[in-house]
């Protein structure tokens, strides 16, 4: 089903600081008033994956040549459907028994992967590879598939197990199935984002701390390094490397208000001043300019949005929630 309406553009992004031109693709997901809406962005041109009959979510977006896919959910009947839908054609990957739902999307050559998680009968980690279901987890503790990274023929994913104990979630990462885990299962601990880049891994996420803040952290080959110091609350959903740079965006919370950010090398760079809540899903930095895909509120609702180097776009118009969950940079 390929739908091609257009509800709302801002200004194309044609002024990138080296003097290339750049397409913008964002994924995200918007209320209508009933449901919730999956689409893409394209130079902020809204093009909705759905009639918005069901409630439907898009949160992840690969494009490769010129095909765009979008990795999410739709509700059918009582369930979640997991799919991704391809130039606007839905492909389902669950039949609808049971529910499911895709957080991350890679497309290599001619397979395409999806990462997320399948009710079997807990949440159970999984990825597909062109349509074939590969479990990560046995589905007798509750997991989740985040993110999903192909290099040749190794498929890397970052995600969450409980411990045995059911106590706490545990950050974890598989290659070709295989686990390993970040952190040790005394502590609540969250693995988001994963890049592998020169054989090297990055996975984002965060571990609580005694007092029970989340301290932002990356792991690079297993070995944790800190974003934050544990006297808030931060949560890096998103990692990119460029060079011997390293980028991670999320939110830091210090009080009742979440403020929108990413960290370059350690530092952090506020997205919004801190007066209304709002949240950074996914960063990636093109001849670098660095674009991060998120929210905002206007104190009526949320607003789907992206920031260029600090300046904020807007998707949505701010009458109901919008979200945007993932950002793609095409350099021509």
């Amino acid at each position: 089903m390929l739908i091609m309406l257009a509800f709302f553009s801002c200004k194309k992004d044609d002024n990138n600081r080296s003097g290339s031109q750049v397409d913008v693709y964002v994924s995200g997901t918007e209320f209508n008033g009933f449901v919730h809406v999956p689409k893409y962005w394209k130079n902020g041109t809204a093009i909705p994956l759905t009639f918005g009959v069901n409630d439907a979510f898009a949160n992840s977006i690969a494009v490769v040549d010129n095909d765009v896919y979008v990795a999410g959910s739709e509700k059918e009947g009582t369930e979640n459907v997991a799919k991704y839908w391809k130039n606007g054609n839905a492909i389902s990957l669950t039949d609808g028994k049971k529910s499911a739902g895709l957080t991350s999307i890679a497309v290599v050559g001619n397979n395409i992967y999806a990462a997320g998680q399948e009710s079997n009968p807990e949440l159970t980690a999984t990825y597909w590879k062109n349509g074939q279901a590969i479990p990560l987890t046995d589905g007798t503790r509750w997991a989740f598939a985040n993110s999903i990274a192909v290099v040749g023929n190794d498929v890397y994913v970052a995600g969450i197990e409980r411990n045995k104990s059911g106590t706490f979630d545990v950050a974890k990462v598989w290659k070709n199935g295989e686990a390993t885990s970040l952190t040790d299962g005394t502590k609540w601990a969250e693995a988001w984002s994963i890049l592998v880049v020169n054989n090297d891994v990055y996975v984002s996420g965060d571990e609580y701390d005694e007092s029970g803040f989340g301290v932002g952290k990356y792991w690079k080959n297993g070995q944790a390094v800190p974003l934050t110091d544990g006297t808030t609350f931060a949560r890096p959903l998103s990692i990119a490397v460029v060079g011997n740079d390293v980028y991670a965006a999320g939110s830091e919370t210090d009080g009742s208000v979440s403020v929108a950010k990413y960290w370059k090398n350690g530092n952090a760079i506020a997205l919004t001043d801190g007066t209304k809540n709002a949240q950074a899903f996914s960063i990636a930095v093109v001849d670098n300019d660095v674009y991060v895909a998120g929210y905002e509120s206007n104190g009526r609702a949320n607003v789907a949005k992206y920031w260029k180097n600090g300046k904020p776009i807007s998707l949505t118009r701010g009458k109901t929630n919008g979200v945007a969950n993932s950002i793609v940079v095409i350099k021509h």
